[in-house]
């Protein structure tokens, strides 16, 4: 038995109905040359249902002692509760498997279970096979999660009877962690381990809220506050329903686009979500005055521990005030590096103590709906690290691999993205009914990228005049 993190449990808090709390991952298959789709389908879903036993964290279930959440291992595990193979209706395009994800996404895992899902969808009809996973944030964290696919995929399309997720061995990494002693003596002693470290992380956390209000109260342009977030519609009440869209970029092509304008990738993804979400919120004559604020989640993970979440969040402005694409990234990197500068002299638990203090007054009212306009930030964008070269999945080349990612009351759209061979595949989840025509924002994403490449070709023509003219 394993105590859940402080972290880990809030996730567990936070879940109702209209906000299930668990992060899923698309992928998308070709089945190997000289094998019809219907055969691969057959043979591959044949195979993961002969692994009926699962390793860890996925043979792992909630038991709640104490008042606090712990994991236990599931002695009843039914993996027909788990793992499903579906069939798309006709004609089979990528907007009926977006349909169907964004159903499948919307429904809660149930509790009494291990907190996971997986689902093979045939039915494509560009003969693609997709792959849709989900587990609960609980369970892992999206760092996490991209390093149990790549252990779970192979190098070569040589590789093959690649167990499924759940029971690849890869994954037993963590096994001895997630699994200890069940008596009382052990829990009271992980309890009172966890509640010494938070106590000795209190100084430092003292004095960097304080430096917080001080930078808030003499109007520090660089430093995003918790209450400068503006009241938008992406921060209305959200319902259980769900819309995904999906698309990818090439790296190089932002890449370029980074070194050209002197910034860093994740500088160009944040200034390509600021113009797509101005365009898309001045198309619904709803751009708020004051420029909105992204909850970027930043990764503290130094060991390659499967289970829990390591991850600290920074507060960035987006420049949606502003048509100047120069001007909007110029904004974004000195948000960000503001922040990353005061996280540097911080440990893991300070950070994390720190931040939980500072969206104290955004948490309250996500756990209890009571102060709808408190909001720390607007939307939240992660870009989580994937694996540089393509991989294979018993035979089948990995084409696409697109994170599905949830929604907070209040917070209407998350954009996350994960790189993967060369590509940042995009994934957007929308709450259906706040966000008209949510699938708009892919077009907004491309004409934000395409906005910062004539600014780079611009300053790069002009160093070109300079240097000449010297």
């Amino acid at each position: 038995m394993k105590a859940l993190t402080p972290n880990d449990q809030l996730f567990l808090w936070l879940e109702r109905r209209n906000q299930p709390m668990h992060v899923g991952g698309l992928v998308l298959l070709k089945p190997p040359k000289g094998q019809s789709t219907a055969d691969y389908v057959h043979k591959v879903v044949a195979d993961m249902r002969t692994h009926t036993e699962p390793v860890a964290p996925f043979n792992l279930r909630l038991k709640s002692r104490l008042g606090m959440w712990f994991w236990v291992k599931d002695d009843e595990f039914d993996l027909e509760a788990h793992f499903i193979h579906l069939s798309l209706p006709k004609p089979g395009r990528i907007r009926e498997l977006l349909e169907l994800t964004s159903k499948l996404h919307a429904a809660p895992l149930d509790r009494a279970k291990p907190l996971w899902e997986a689902y093979v969808i045939d039915g494509l009809e560009d003969g693609r096979v997709a792959l849709y996973t989900k587990v609960h944030h609980a369970l892992v964290d999206g760092v996490a999660c991209m390093k149990m696919l790549q252990r779970s995929m192979a190098d070569s399309p040589e590789i093959m009877d690649i167990p499924p997720l759940w029971a690849n061995p890869n994954l037993r990494g963590s096994v001895q962690r997630s699994e200890a002693s069940e008596g009382f003596v052990t829990m009271l002693g992980q309890v009172l381990d966890t509640a010494k470290t938070q106590l000795l992380s209190l100084p430092k956390v003292v004095k960097e809220v304080g430096r917080s209000l001080w930078q808030t109260s003499v109007a520090d342009p660089d430093f995003v506050s918790v209450i400068q977030a503006p009241r938008s519609v992406l921060n209305r009440r959200i319902t259980a329903s769900r819309r995904v869209a999906a698309q990818s970029w090439s790296m190089e092509r932002i890449k370029t686009c980074a070194n050209g304008l002197n910034m860093t990738l994740n500088d160009v993804v944040l200034a390509m979500c600021g113009s797509a979400l101005r365009s898309y919120l001045s198309e619904l004559n709803a751009l708020p005055a004051r420029p909105l604020v992204a909850m970027v989640p930043v990764s503290l993970r130094k060991d390659d521990t499967a289970t829990g979440n390591h991850v600290a969040l920074l507060l960035a402005n987006l420049a949606t005030d502003t048509e100047d694409p120069v001007e909007r990234i110029e904004t974004i990197s000195r948000s960000v590096n503001h922040s990353k500068e005061r996280f540097a002299s911080m440990s893991q638990t300070e950070i994390m103590n720190y931040v939980a203090t500072m969206m104290g007054i955004s948490g309250f009212n996500m756990l209890t709906g009571l102060a709808p306009r408190l909001q720390a930030f607007n939307i939240v964008i992660s870009n989580v690290p994937g694996p540089k070269h393509i991989l294979y999945f018993n035979g089948a080349e990995v084409d696409g691999v697109y994170p599905v990612s949830l929604l907070l009351d209040g917070q209407a759209l998350n954009i996350t993205l994960n790189s993967y061979a060369g590509k940042l595949e995009f994934g957007l989840v929308a709450c259906r009914r706040t966000m008209p025509s949510m699938q708009r924002l892919l077009q907004f994403l491309e004409d934000g990228l395409v906005e910062l490449e004539e600014a780079a070709a611009k300053l790069a023509e002009a160093d070109l005049k300079k240097r000449s003219a010297a």
